[in-house]
């Protein structure tokens, strides 16, 4: 009886010894918010099958999507997430369609239980954003986003690297973000096009702090070269840690600033190889 207790105190010891290791492992962790992935990552499966294709980001341990399941019902996607354990906390919504109809986007954004409503893409001529489109997309914004916010939903704009065009003192993305209402006007970083475009992440997360509310964390091949088309070939989206991206930089201040949802994107063809490794490189983070 007597040798049965100790074994029990040693097993409980070790226990309580794991747990600790854990809860320091953890306290230590740098990234510590949700894994979250954007929709665009499974491109290619999600016409295969919705199901199949939540199946395998459940899998990879996700929380959380970014994504609205494309022509299925916001309802019925919800659903299908819900069942798995993932959430939906932004969705997206393209130009014209947000321009056009606000209230039928937050309709949608409402539907699917997002309280986050974002927006990658400025209509300009490739490798000429312009002062003008950039009034336009202001006096846009500002619009939309204050239907959205009536509707209990932040509206973000998505960099995509071209708003890098010299301006003033600053870049058109200074006056995009300068010039619209921070009640109805938030941004969504998306680390690899900002980088791509010549902006500093951690320099714009310092600059405008809560301005930023989400990010796209994805990593872009060494040596890559950069423009202001916001476009490159997908050969050079990597796995984060591999590329030229200051990860750790830019996720010690996103933390500083709050921002609680990161979404990984991997736009690459090798997604099955590089996402579990761009998951493991952000468990191995220390702050």
């Amino acid at each position: 009886m007597k040798k049965n207790f100790v074994l029990c105190l040693f097993v409980l010891g070790l226990f309580c010894a794991s747990d600790a290791v854990l809860a320091q492992a953890n306290k230590n962790a740098l990234y510590t918010a949700p894994f979250g992935v954007q929709a665009y990552t499974f491109r290619r499966s999600f016409p295969n099958g919705v199901e199949a294709t939540l199946d395998s980001i459940k899998r990879f341990g996700f929380t959380e999507i970014e994504g609205s399941g494309g022509k299925m019902a916001p309802e019925e996607f919800k659903k299908l997430c819900n069942e798995r354990g993932i959430s939906i906390p932004s969705t997206g919504a393209g130009y014209e369609e947000l321009v056009k109809d606000p209230a039928g986007v937050a309709a949608r954004t409402k539907a699917l239980g997002a309280t986050y409503l974002m927006c990658a893409w400025i209509p300009h001529e490739k490798g000429n954003f312009t002062l003008e489109n950039a009034k336009k997309a202001v006096a846009d914004f500002n619009a939309a986003g204050k239907v959205l916010k009536e509707n209990g939903i932040t509206f973000c704009y998505h960099t995509h690297g071209y708003e890098f065009q010299p301006y003033e003192k600053g870049t058109l993305l200074d006056y995009i973000i300068a010039n619209t209402n921070p009640q109805y006007v938030s941004f969504e970083m998306d680390v690899l096009w900002t980088h791509f475009g010549g902006g500093d992440p951690v320099a714009l997360l310092k600059k405008y702090g809560n301005r930023w509310k989400l990010m796209h964390l994805k990593d872009l091949r060494k040596g890559t070269p950069k423009d202001l088309t916001g476009g490159t070939s997908t050969d050079n989206d990597v796995a984060l840690g591999t590329g030229e991206i200051d990860i750790p930089g830019i996720l010690r201040e996103a933390n500083k600033i709050g921002i609680k949802h990161f979404f990984i994107e991997d736009e690459s063809n090798r997604v099955n190889e590089q996402v579990p490794q761009t998951i493991a490189y952000l468990k191995s983070l220390k702050k």
